[in-house]
């Protein structure tokens, strides 16, 4: 889950108003991740989508995606955005880092 260059920035200086779970699988995982995110944050001034590796917005600040779309996500997400890889859809450790990060207003980073 290393970060890619031109994608790193810290979040305590510009809030997290976006934040996309990033997917090409099209399983349905992707989504339900997505819409636990948005129960989980719902309280925040954060918005939760998901879009197609393809179509990520430019206005993400957090991609959230598979380890295995990382690389692809990186060429993809806007100039600016942190993406963050996970291994696993439900119960990650790097995406309850990212919430735990969002809800204390701290620094997203692209993890370790």
């Amino acid at each position: 889950m290393a970060g890619g260059e031109g994608h790193e920035r810290m979040p305590s200086q510009r809030r997290v108003r976006k934040l996309v779970v990033a997917c090409d699988a099209g399983m349905g995982s992707s989504v339900m991740l997505a819409s636990q995110l948005k129960r989980e944050l719902r309280k925040l001034p954060v918005t939760v989508e998901h879009h197609a590796v393809a179509a990520i917005p430019s206005d993400a600040d957090v991609v959230l995606c598979h380890a295995g779309l990382a690389e692809r996500v990186r060429r993809s997400a806007p100039a600016g955005s942190v993406v963050v890889g996970f291994r696993v859809f439900l119960g990650d450790p790097s995406v309850a880092r990212v919430v735990a990060a969002i809800k204390q207003d701290l620094p997203v980073d692209s993890g370790p």
